[in-house]
């Protein structure tokens, strides 16, 4: 069992690792770049970094677990 400060990043992997069996590596891979990019877009305005952080750090996550 992991501790309740680390429960929300292992939720975070396996929501990872449940999006990659469902679509497969190289799809992951491109939804993953697709993450970054929008959320780099998003985090161009103020209001959109609430919304642009989380997407690129899943978008690095998928990429991360496509290649590994």
């Amino acid at each position: 069992m992991t501790s309740p400060a680390l429960q929300p990043f292992a939720a975070l992997w396996k929501l990872i690792t449940g999006i990659l069996g469902l679509t497969g590596r190289l799809v992951a891979g491109i939804i993953g770049f697709v993450f970054i990019l929008l959320g780099a877009l998003l985090c161009l305005t103020v209001i959109g970094v609430i919304v642009g952080v989380p997407l690129i750090i899943i978008g690095v996550l998928l990429v991360i677990r496509s290649l590994f």
